[in-house]
């Protein structure tokens, strides 16, 4: 049975003055604990062991109301430097450094709330209950002048969940991602950490006698031991679903291109039930819902109505007939309130916007399939890279296009310039939508265009009639980041009206590169770099498999009895060192050959791109140890991938075997041919660059390739290709 420990505090006054956190961390809770239950300059020995037990449970959860920075002030206070006064005490005063205090403001009345976790015992529940009675003892939370109360109880783990439901604030959990509020939190030799600092700080002055002269040495205690542990505050959600108000019920799809105007009923129609319940709040759900009247600091608590249009195959129509409602933790609505007001909304289904020619009445039904909301990266256990726009985000009226007259020639006087232009402010207007919409992750690369990405989209000036928009300020969006990004992710100015929907691209990686930042040794042997990294790779697969499994030839090119795979069976990964670039490559099997992937290369891919994440330091030997960072391929761009004719080797190619009774330069040139042929590549010219000794008698060279036609990488061919060996980029 789980069980939850709850702990309630209150503050005397309405501040709390911890350095930059909130809510207060679950680590200055734990002081608070030690304090109140410490008798002199000892613990109990009931209380010490439920603190040491407390501290090796999972980080709680914390329940807080929001807090608001006020006024910050000066104090003075002695900066210990007693050196500069001859190190005498008496002088301390002249010493004095200023202190800049910045506390939070919130409502006293409202308790924080801080929840644990654990299977129910007669030890746990001895444990907890000794927890319960330190919580009635504390008396000051983070510093002196921080007045507190606490209490403490046991409570069943759905009790819990009832009490964190209906409580009037934010719900920070911690998050496995490592996105949110970073806090402190007691672990695993917190106790003994405080204790130890607490007896050093009682001996920090030592006094030494030199003569008549007497000297004062100051020590620094040392520092506690905690964990930081990232916490989020996931907003509220509810899915509706447009159904016909006729007798079956059956879905009532809205055209994509009117979600603003869907979302403008739906919005006032809300606001309108609220306000009729709760008048002498009319004007904050106004503020809430519609914007009325919103500061900028009012947006992070503002409700999000987002229409979802069918998406997940290629055959689906994009009608919106689900609508998700969001609000954030710190919404000044209760979440009952909002689910109440949008649940049996009637909304009138219309063609034409300007008309208002009615079709039939669509009432706004809750539901708990929520099978769709994957589909945009909603509460998904698989963050995405690479994002769309379903629907265009409207975008500054700096980064609009320059407006075209219709029948006008004036579109053709556009030229690749002023195109390059519009994009380039387009593009820095993105980043800037993306830091509005609280998305700090790294941008490797944007794309814009009018078009939609799927063929069942609509362009993006369809969406511009009925709203205040201008068609030239709504693009379609591609946004590939660095690290992996969760969902949902709406982005633009219309992220209040159902503009500026993303949706993850879903692919199978074909190829996984990472930019060597630093530690790399001069003069090194490429593949000895690529060995260095299989071996890497290899390990990190393994940790994700059953024990006692077995590598998959897939990883590591070799059969079940440990024999490498032979001629005409290379469907194994490979490594590559591109240290032109300063960038280390893992390329996938089938797209070295230049064909689709089979539905087991699909798995696999799947477990090495969970198992690569996070790869930051490799130790390769002689190489140096190298601090990496993942760093997206772009095909189009890259040189070692982008179509060309022109090919040159960027690392030597060792022939797969010597042709008979030629010299070395005709042997390179036979066996390129005959890897291209097995490749199902054209042949091309070779030109044979140069020609030196390889390893055990035999010889590798530099060869630059000229096809007919252009042809798409890599380009990894030869005996050594899979640790990098044989590798080509485009030239010219």
């Amino acid at each position: 049975m789980v069980q939850a420990l709850l702990i309630s505090v209150r503050f005397l006054d309405g501040r709390f003055h911890g350095v930059g956190e909130w809510p207060p961390a679950p680590a200055r809770l734990f002081q608070a604990l030690i304090c109140g239950g410490a008798r002199g300059g000892t613990l109990p020995e009931d209380a010490r062991a439920a603190l040491a037990w407390l501290e090796r449970l999972t980080v709680p959860v914390i329940a807080a109301q929001k807090g608001t920075r006020g006024q910050h002030y000066t104090m003075f206070v002695p900066n210990n430097d007693l050196d500069s006064v001859d190190g005498d005490p008496r002088d301390i005063g002249k010493i004095r450094a200023g202190k800049l205090v910045h506390p939070w403001l919130f409502d006293a009345a409202m308790p924080f709330f801080y929840g644990w976790l654990y299977d129910a015992d007669d030890d746990q529940a001895s444990n907890a209950n000794v927890i319960c009675n330190l919580a009635g003892e504390v008396y000051q939370f983070g510093r002196g002048v921080d007045v507190a109360w606490a209490s403490g109880e046991v409570i069943d783990e759905p009790d819990l969940t009832d009490r964190l439901a209906r409580y009037q604030g934010t719900l920070f959990r911690p998050t496995a991602s490592g996105q949110g509020t970073f806090l402190d939190c007691p672990a695993i030799g917190s106790l003994a950490s405080l204790e130890a600092r607490f007896a050093a700080g009682r001996q920090r002055f030592t006094f030494h006698n030199e003569g008549h002269k007497t000297n004062v040495l100051f020590s620094q205690a040392p520092k506690a031991h905690f964990r930081s542990v990232a916490y989020d505050s996931p907003p509220s959600r509810w899915l509706f679903e447009l159904r016909s108000t006729a007798a079956d019920a059956s879905f009532a799809p809205w055209p994509q291109e009117h979600a603003a105007a869907l979302v403008v009923q739906l919005r006032d129609a809300a606001n309108q039930r609220l306000a009729d319940s709760l008048p002498d709040r009319a004007a904050l759900i106004e503020r809430v819902l519609i914007g009325r009247s919103a500061s900028e600091a009012d947006k992070g608590s503002r409700v999000r109505i987002v229409p979802l249009p069918s998406i997940g195959h290629v055959h689906a129509d994009r009608g919106i007939r689900r609508v998700l409602v969001e609000a954030p933790t710190g919404c000044e609505i209760g979440a009952e309130d909002i689910a109440w007001a949008f649940s049996g909304l009637q909304v009138s289904l219309s063609i034409d916007v300007e008309s208002g020619e009615i079709l039939e009445e669509t009432r706004l039904v809750r539901t708990i399939d929520l099978n769709m909301l994957d589909h945009f990266g909603v509460a998904s256990d698989k963050p995405n890279r690479l994002w769309r726009t379903v629907t265009p985000a409207a975008l500054p009226g700096r980064a609009a296009r320059r407006r075209i007259e219709p029948g006008s020639l004036r579109e053709e006087a556009k030229g690749g310039e002023e195109r390059l232009q519009e994009h380039g402010r387009a593009s820095t207007a993105v980043l800037q939508a993306l830091r509005h919409a609280g998305i700090r992750a790294k941008v490797a690369s944007i794309r814009l265009q009018r078009e939609a990405f799927a063929a069942k989209g609509a362009r993006a000036e369809a969406f511009s009639p009925g709203t205040r928009f201008a068609k030239e300020r709504l693009w379609h969006v591609e946004v590939q980041f660095i690290d992996p990004v969760e969902g949902p992710l709406i982005i633009g100015d219309g992220r209040y009206l159902g503009l500026g929907l993303m949706e993850p691209v879903r692919r199978a990686t074909e190829a996984f590169s990472f930019s060597i930042v630093d530690g790399l040794a001069l003069h090194v042997n490429p593949e000895e770099v690529a060995r260095a990294l299989r071996r890497a790779v290899m390990s990190r697969v393994q940790e994700r498999l059953d024990r006692g499994a077995r590598l998959p030839a897939f990883f590591c090119g070799h059969t079940p009895s440990g024999e490498p795979l032979r001629e005409g069976n290379h469907a194994h990964l490979a490594f590559a060192a591109d240290l032109r670039r300063s960038r280390l490559l893992v390329l996938a099997p089938h797209l070295i050959e230049a064909r689709a992937p089979t539905r087991q290369e699909r798995g696999y891919l799947e477990t090495l791109d969970a198992a690569i994440e996070g790869l930051t330091d490799l130790r390769a030997g002689a190489a140096g140890r190298l601090l990496l960072e993942p760093l997206p391929v772009m095909p189009d761009e890259d040189r070692l991938f982008a179509p060309s004719q022109h090919w040159e080797s960027v690392t030597d190619y060792r022939p797969t075997r010597h042709a008979k009774r030629v010299g070395p330069a005709d042997a390179l040139v036979i066996d390129v041919l005959a890897e291209m042929r097995r490749q199902g590549r054209p042949e091309p010219q070779v030109e044979v660059l140069e020609v030196r000794d390889g390893q055990r008698g035999g010889f590798a060279g530099r060869l630059r390739l000229r096809f007919k036609v252009a042809q798409a990488g890599p380009i990894l061919i030869g005996r050594s290709r899979h640790f990098g060996g044989g590798l080509f980029q485009s030239v010219g």
